[in-house]
This record gives C-alpha cells, sequence and structure tokens, in this order.
C-alpha cells in the first residue's frame, strides 16, 4: 500500500484533502496536524478511524516526531499543507508564522532529506515533496496582468513573506540536494470546512447572526477564488505528474470584489434561509477601516498547469459558493463544535 505523509492535514484545505485522497486512491494516509485553532479533528469526523488513515496530533517542529513517523511508515510523499495563514493574525503576531512557517518547514525538510538519501535510486527518484503555498508570495497586482510561474516575488505581509521565505527554502533543496520538490502556489480557497475567521464563512455565519457584515476599505480587493475541490484534485495532479523541481500556479479563474462575494452571500441567503425580519441580508454590509498592507488585486494564469498536466477547475464560482452556502447551513452544529475565538474580517 502507498502512503503519504500529509501535514496539517485537520486544517481547511488540508482536511479537504485528506478525504478527497480517501476517495479518489488507495493511499494510506498519515495525517500530521498540531490542532492548532483552525485544525481540529470535527473536519475528519467520517475518516477518523479509518484503517487507511492514521492522525498524529504533533507539531512539524519536531524533528524526533517527524523522523519517526518518516521510518515507522515509509511513505512515498510527503504533502506540506501546515501553516499559519491568516494576514490579519500575522499582522498582529508575526512571530508566530515565522516559527511556523519558515522554521517548521526548514525542520520538515530536513528531516525528509536525511529520510531521502537512505534509498536506493529506484526509490528516490519516486519520492515526491510538494510544498503547497499561496499567490500571496507575488504582491499585488494593478487592474490587470496575471501572476505567473515567473513573477517576481513581493510579499507584503508578514503571513506571505514567512510563506515566501519557505518557497525559498524548498526551492534550494531541490537545487542543492536534489530532493525531488514541487511547488504549487494557489489563489484564494473556499468551500467546506474552512475556519470561520475567512472572508466567505464568516460572512455566512455573522448574517445568519443579523449582526453587521464588515468590508475592508471600499470592498474593492480582488480576489480569484478558487474552489477547495477544484484545488485538492490539482494537488494530486501535481503530486502524480508534475516535473521535480517546478513550481504550478493553480487558479479558479474567478476574480471578484470582496464585496461582489459578500453580495453574492447576501443573495444566496435571501434565497435558501430568508431572514426573520423579512429584509435582505445585503442591507447588513458595513464598510470598516482597510488592514494595512491590503493587497489590492491578486489573480492566478494557470496555463502551465493546464498545458503541462492538463488540469482545469470544474466550479465556476456561482456554482462553488452555492455548494459553500449550503455547506454551511448544513452543518452548523460543525461550526459550533470548533469553539469561537476572536475572528476579524480579512480574507
Amino acid at each position: 500500500m502507498r502512503t503519504l505523509l500529509i501535514t496539517g492535514g485537520a486544517g481547511f484545505i488540508g482536511s479537504n484533502f485528506v478525504h478527497y485522497i480517501m476517495a479518489n486512491t488507495n493511499y494510506r494516509v498519515i495525517n500530521l496536524d498540531n490542532l492548532t485553532y483552525a485544525g481540529n479533528l470535527h473536519s475528519l469526523a467520517s475518516i477518523r478511524h479509518h484503517p487507511r488513515h492514521i492522525f498524529i496530533k504533533g507539531s512539524i517542529q519536531d524533528s524526533i516526531l517527524i523522523k519517526h513517523l518518516l521510518d515507522q511508515y515509509q511513505p512515498e510523499g510527503v504533502v506540506h499543507l501546515a501553516a499559519e495563514s491568516h494576514v490579519d493574525r500575522s499582522i498582529n503576531g508575526p512571530g508566530e508564522f515565522v516559527h511556523t512557517n519558515i522554521v517548521g518547514t526548514f525542520e520538515l525538510l530536513e528531516c525528509v532529506r536525511h529520510y531521502w538519501v537512505q534509498h536506493d535510486s529506484a526509490r528516490k527518484a519516486a519520492f515526491r515533496f510538494l510544498h503547497v503555498s499561496t499567490d500571496e508570495v507575488y504582491g499585488s497586482l494593478g487592474p490587470e496582468g496575471y501572476f505567473s510561474e515567473d513573477t517576481k516575488y513581493a510579499p507584503n505581509s508578514p503571513y506571505a513573506a514567512s510563506k515566501a521565505a519557505a518557497d525559498h527554502l524548498v526551492r534550494a533543496y531541490f537545487h542543492t540536494y536534489g530532493l525531488p520538490v514541487l511547488i504549487t502556489n494557489c489563489s484564494n480557497n473556499y468551500g467546506p470546512y474552512q475556519f470561520p475567521e475567512k472572508l466567505i464563512p464568516l460572512m455566512i455565519l455573522t448574517a445568519l447572526k443579523g449582526e453587521r457584515l464588515p468590508i475592508y476599505g471600499d470592498g474593492g480587493n480582488v480576489r480569484d477564488w478558487l474552489f477547495v475541490l477544484d484545488h485538492c484534485s490539482a494537488i494530486l495532479k501535481v503530486l502524480a505528474q508534475g516535473q521535480p523541481g517546478e513550481v504550478y500556479n493553480v487558479g479558479g479563474n474567478n476574480e471578484k470584489t470582496n464585496l461582489q462575494v459578500v453580495q453574492s452571500i447576501c443573495d444566496l441567503l435571501d434565497r435558501l434561509q430568508p431572514s426573520k425580519n423579512g429584509r435582505s441580508y445585503r442591507e447588513l454590509i458595513t464598510f470598516v477601516t482597510d488592514r494595512p498592507g491590503h493587497d489590492r488585486r491578486y489573480a492566478i494564469n494557470s496555463s502551465k498547469l493546464k498545458a503541462e498536466l492538463g488540469w482545469i477547475p470544474q466550479e465556476s464560482f456561482e456554482t462553488g459558493l452555492a455548494k459553500t452556502v449550503s455547506w454551511y447551513l448544513d452543518n452548523l452544529a460543525w461550526c459550533d463544535g470548533i469553539g469561537t475565538v476572536s475572528i476579524d474580517h480579512g480574507e
């Protein structure tokens, strides 16, 4: 049985990827997550005790644990999703982002490198280390143009800078040691199991409470929205067919302003769960002071992924958002079960 070590597999993208792998492959999954505020076992409830799913609570900074897992389970690949990922939190407390995203990635790479060199040439050639990153490493775009794999890095937040540093470390381990790495840089993900500090789930749940819906600045910041299961299919495609040392951008081809996103959520809720006072949820929209260093526009060019590996997203923003809103309405107990934290109104 082929085995994957997945870091951050109880988080938003991670839990969706674990579900996707379990449903679409025969891989055994070794799921390592430290269960910080954004990772929880509720997202894995349906597969928690599946014989092909082994969950271990722990940190990617724990090199002793990482070495033990690699030696015990002998994975053919590592998919690295563990990260601190919220921009507002990185502004308020950048230290944790440096420790997890940079130091943690370094510790993981070192353990994987020492594990990898022990194998024969066939196993070494078949092994893959896939690092999942973000388009935020590229900085901000003007009203036109797209990020490509050749775009110069220009991160504007501590979060983006920490991910950029991790990307550079992963790339260096390929060029210095020959470790067969892959890097994916994705646009804004949305979908089931997303922690409600992010824009879409936060607006859904806040609207249902009848509270104001805060939007930064003028609401004109543009993001390319990618349905999380489309992202999962891209990760698996790159893992299986990607060329070691290469970077692949993953986008949803769905550019929307933050205001458009929130208005679309309100319209779906008006139809699916009308407010008790009969008024549109749009009336709750409120504009608030913009956050520091708020990038104006991100947009991904995924043509390399399409041309070389044949991947294209399956969901439009309209179909993906409808599925997402319906999921949250059907899973309010999940939202209650993950606890209460301090949340902002960022992306």
